[in-house]
């Protein structure tokens, strides 16, 4: 059950907000293609290339064939593609790190680096070609594709590295981005000229933000997509923080003065560690409080007697169950159980006796199912189990806790039979019927059952 409670927690990534990041993280990528591919239109139509001057020139073909390789590989990486896809996408992104080190280790050992010569006629190298990527936006890259490398990282060890990586990709690509357009709009005209493409600089920055959408359904980051007080908090607070330290550098950036830097790129990086610091704090802030919200929830939605969820929580807890369930394309099915003549062992042998048989059922509802199962105690007498298995695993289920009672009837020395009516209830993947609905068809076909056993005893 400790499992269950991590399930619940304030902090783990909420379905609908999941779903609303994903789209946006496509839409995102979905712009980078986009201008991706009217830098090429443009390279072929030289009438549509000439409307890109100065620092929005048109991106080079290895620049461009590297950031459409990234976000690619965004695409694939995605939980729900296929296994494949998802290895060929791990393959793109290796491929943008290591093409990105490659670049900057030429640019370190002066080699020129860039496609290769054509054997065309003439051996002319055409324009768009012969522009290769900034040691700037390769170190952005490079640290981008191994970002991406490593998104899907669940493992405690992999998966504090994959944040603390993300981390670091986030604050070196917002010193280069917000350094590269601090420069252009001119509030440091002596340093304003950058050999950075401003679209190739864009598409770094939306693909960032993508990766950390992705990321945020994982580890750390998953506090953004939260359901919680916490998480709330944290969205709220995250685009004024974010503002906030850019504001304030920039207004006091001409009175600084600077003797090794450039001031637009101390700016940006002075402005860039506040906002990690800014977030760090915001980040413990929210999980705080989404502790001690899931420690209140616990205690509130937990029946005291058999430690299973009590109605309110087995609601809760079943309808996100069913909504994942939804969102993923997998059966749900509900269990409910009656339990038999708890009214006549209170009435012989007390309510504590009672109380024992409640205890006993409990139990093996617990041995029977697994930890990601929802168990509920959601009556007196009655119990309630919700997940996401099939007809054939609910069937199977069943049977496993009517051989468990029947092992614990035969034991000698007991007073009362443990006894019970069920009745089960599954929605496939194509019906999307909701919580109430289940709930009712398997009390009813629970009522069903109790009314056979009375048949057959009469």
């Amino acid at each position: 059950m400790a499992e269950h409670a991590l399930f619940f927690s304030p902090s783990e990534p909420d379905p609908v907000i999941l779903d609303r990041a994903e789209a946006v993280a496509a839409a995102t990528r979905a712009a980078v293609v986009t201008l991706v591919a009217v830098n090429f239109a443009g390279h072929l139509i030289p009438v549509l290339g000439r409307m890109f001057v100065g620092s929005w020139r048109l991106i080079g073909a290895e620049s461009a064939f590297l950031i459409l390789f990234a976000a690619v590989s965004l695409h694939l990486s995605n939980s729900r593609n296929p296994k494949v896809l998802r290895r060929i996408g791990l393959l793109f992104a290796i491929l943008v790190a290591l093409s990105c080190t490659v670049i900057l280790i030429a640019y370190g050992l002066r080699v020129a680096s860039g496609i290769p010569a054509p054997l065309a006629a003439g051996g002319k190298i055409p324009a768009f070609a012969r522009h290769t990527m900034s040691p700037l936006l390769a170190a952005g890259y490079a640290l981008l594709g191994l970002t991406i490398i490593f998104i899907p990282a669940r493992q405690r060890l992999a998966s504090y590295a994959a944040d603390l990586l993300t981390a670091l990709t986030v604050l070196l690509v917002l010193t280069l981005a917000s350094g590269h357009f601090l420069g252009l709009w001119r509030l440091f005209a002596p340093y304003a000229h950058s050999t950075a493409s401003s679209q190739a600089m864009l598409c770094l920055l939306l693909l960032t933000g993508a990766a950390f959408l992705c990321r945020a359904e994982y580890g750390l980051f998953s506090i953004f997509l939260g359901p919680g007080a916490g998480s709330r908090i944290v969205r709220y607070l995250a685009p004024v923080l974010f503002a906030l330290p850019y504001l304030r550098e920039t207004l006091r950036a001409r009175l600084i003065d600077v003797q090794r830097m450039p001031p637009h790129y101390l700016t940006a990086l002075l402005a860039s560690v506040s906002v990690v610091l800014s977030f760090g704090l915001l980040l413990f802030v929210g999980w705080y409080i989404n502790r001690m919200e899931a420690e209140i929830r616990a205690h509130s939605l937990r029946d005291s007697l058999t430690g299973l969820y009590n109605l309110e929580g087995f609601r809760v807890l079943a309808a996100q169950t069913l909504r994942l369930a939804h969102r993923s394309g997998r059966a749900f099915s509900v269990l409910f159980i009656d339990l038999d003549d708890l009214k006549q062992t209170n009435d012989s042998f007390g309510h504590q006796a009672g109380s024992a048989l409640l205890v006993e059922l409990a139990e093996i509802l617990t041995d029977a199912f697994r930890e990601s199962d929802v168990l509920g105690r959601i009556g007196g007498d009655e119990f309630a189990v919700a997940g996401q298995f099939s007809h054939a695993a609910i069937v199977r289920s069943l049977q496993r806790l009517e051989e468990s009672a029947q092992h614990r009837n035969a034991r000698a020395g007991r007073h009362s039979s443990l006894r019970f009516s069920a009745g089960y209830a599954t929605s496939e993947p194509r019906r999307r019927e909701s919580l109430d609905e289940l709930l009712a068809k398997a009390d009813h076909a629970m009522y069903e059952e109790k009314r056979r056993k009375k048949v057959l005893a009469s």
